[in-house]
């Protein structure tokens, strides 16, 4: 048996919790000094290093972390990349004889870490492991091997192999070796993840990152769930879990997610099934970009490669942006985006849609915005999202489904308090008029103090036109053979 290693480096990814994280419970149990480092190298992620909002959530995260860390007797080691001088580095100055960390499934974190294991292996011990989802994206395919492209098989299969059976959450460990005071640490503040100008006052207003937190965010919802399914798509209501950044991040599991849920409710309490569908979506979309690694910039159905966009749609890119298209509940949306780093489900589908389908400006654009923007933005669900609702990706929308955001609005928002909230300026116009400010007559924009093309803008966009114009040019992309 091959003498266990006294020296662990613990390499926190995506990772950034001490509960239920195998890497690190792998090295405790292995090794007598625990050696936990971050190491920011933003270049190794190809064309999607972090974003704005996601910098800014990534060192909120580690401060988090490197507390717990503390309180436990060890600190968090930080270091720049290239990932590969930096942990070969710490193995020269530790003398390290094992390297553990969790799996990260994007294609260029695939291609790193297959080329640092084959470079380490041979001089120490490496080991990787799932912690980011209740199933790796290769196991759950097909009878015939090919991965699934519509969702509600592939969870079918997931369920089907006893998703509530598999491996039960791990505990946080109690204490920590320390980690020897000459180990050089840079301080989180040189990685130089917060703005300049400091414009996320109203992240810090909505947020809590950190393990805690997401911690934090599930006991909410779980005391809510009961409403989930009526709840989820009204966007004025808190209806949501509000974990995506955390399960990004890693500061909590889909396995500790799932265990929480299914032993305190139970999966027949009212709403839990409907959540965990949306743990599948996410699994789902993982399964996606593992199987088909260009889909965060090209289409999964090829016939939509040479769509006809729009020419020249940078004005209406920008106004969508800005939330300043005019049209209410997409503003709302934008502008829910730009102050807190989110925007719920049910919105980001109507914004989508109008950016794609009425505007048809290319999804990448829009997928591009929100990666910057999002502070839940994720390479898989973020593609996942836009190719589905541009009509060509895995389990697409159909192409004739483009919706209507006013109807959509007065469906789930229908005293506009979501409106009122990110477009103060529409606060006084009445319920009726408050989705479709332009209908409103003169008096009554007057008396609300709305003056379109003054204080709001008209809207950009002709709705009914844009939706016919969209379905000729779906319905010739219709017409060609994949």
């Amino acid at each position: 048996m091959t003498e266990a290693p006294r020296t662990a480096i613990v390499w926190f990814r995506q990772d950034l919790r001490l509960a239920d994280n195998p890497a690190l419970a792998h090295a405790l149990a292995r090794a007598e000094r625990i050696i936990p480092v971050y190491i920011h190298a933003p270049q190794e992620q190809g064309e999607w290093p972090p974003g704005a909002a996601s910098r800014w959530w990534l060192h909120e995260s580690l401060v988090a972390l490197d507390t717990q860390l503390q309180a436990l007797g060890s600190r968090l080691i930080l270091r720049f990349g290239p990932s590969r001088d930096a942990l070969r580095g710490l193995l020269r100055e530790t003398g390290a004889g094992l390297v553990c960390w969790n799996r990260l499934y994007e294609p260029a974190a695939i291609a790193r870490d297959k080329a640092l294991k084959a470079e380490l292996r041979p001089h120490v011990e490496v080991t990787s492991f799932n912690a980011a989802l209740l199933g790796e994206p290769w196991e759950t395919v097909k009878g015939d091997g090919t991965p699934y492209r519509v969702f509600t098989p592939f969870w079918k299969t997931m369920n089907r192999e006893g998703l509530p059976e598999r491996r039960g959450p791990g505990p946080a460990p109690r204490a920590l070796p320390p980690v020897d005071t000459a180990l050089a640490s840079l301080p989180v503040e040189d990685l130089g993840l917060q703005p300049v100008i400091d414009w996320a006052g109203g992240l810090r207003a909505s947020w809590r990152p950190g393990e805690a937190g997401a911690w934090e965010a599930l006991e909410a919802f779980m005391d809510e769930i009961a409403g989930y399914d009526e709840a989820r798509d009204r966007p004025a209501m808190p209806g949501t879990s509000r974990l995506s950044p955390h399960l990004h991040f890693g500061e909590i599991g889909p396995v500790q997610v799932l265990h929480a849920l299914t032993h305190h409710h139970g999966r027949d309490r009212p709403g839990v099934e409907s959540y965990l569908r949306e743990l599948g979506w996410r699994e789902f979309a993982h399964h996606l970009l593992y199987h088909f690694p260009t889909t965060p910039t090209q289409p999964l159905d090829a016939r939509f490669a040479n769509f006809p966009w729009a020419r020249d749609y940078e004005a209406s890119l920008r106004a969508w942006q800005r939330g300043r298209t005019g049209i209410p509940i997409v503003d709302a949306g934008m502008r829910e985006l730009w102050q807190t780093g989110w925007m719920h489900n049910r919105v980001r589908m109507l914004v989508a849609s109008l950016l794609t389908k009425n505007l048809l400006v290319p999804w990448q654009e829009g997928a591009r915005w929100f990666w910057d923007t999002l502070v839940d933005a994720d390479l898989a669900s973020n593609t996942l999202g836009w190719q589905w609702t541009a009509g060509c990706g895995a389990d697409a929308a159909p192409y004739f489904r483009i919706f209507n955001p006013v109807t959509q609005g007065e469906r789930f928002d229908p005293k506009g308090e979501y409106m009122r909230r990110f477009v103060p300026e529409l606060a006084k116009l009445p319920d009726r008029y408050i989705h479709a400010p332009w209908l409103a007559p003169d008096h009554v924009l007057a008396a609300a103090g709305v003056r379109l093309g003054d204080n709001y803008p008209p809207s950009i966009v002709d709705l009914k036109t844009t939706r016919a114009r969209a379905l000729e040019r779906f319905e010739e992309i219709k017409q060609r053979k994949e």
